[in-house]
């Protein structure tokens, strides 16, 4: 099953436009550390095979580690009225829809520190 990162890759590339993809890179690596889970991202990261390394980590911390995933998900912070309009249809998707959201709180919080510090 091919997996349509389409949405996570517009918003990676609103983020390249705007000049904050490094900083996006640098806060989802802080945010991954304060919730104790090693992920790699490695400065310069192409943002498909950010979206691709982030997918693989939250199914597997979905499949694997739940209360790791769910210790994620509050030191990202991601709206919990969010994540209830996600459409259960199996692991996979809902995957790539969490790391869809991780992407956008974690966007939202660089634009926010660039405008207003």
């Amino acid at each position: 099953m091919a997996i349509d990162y389409s949405k996570s890759l517009e918003l990676l590339q609103k983020t390249v436009h705007e000049a904050l993809y490094d900083e996006l890179v640098a806060q989802l690596q802080k945010d991954f550390v304060l919730a104790n889970i090693n992920v790699d991202l490695m400065v310069g990261i192409d943002p498909s095979d950010l979206c691709k390394v982030l997918h693989e980590k939250v199914y597997y911390l979905i499949m694997e580690r739940f209360s790791e995933y769910l210790n994620l998900l509050y030191v990202i912070d991601v709206p919990e009225r969010d994540f209830k309009k996600i459409n259960v249809t199996d692991v996979v998707d809902v995957a790539e829809q969490v790391t869809h959201l991780i992407l956008e709180r974690e966007h939202q919080k660089v634009w926010l520190k660039s405008h207003y510090s």
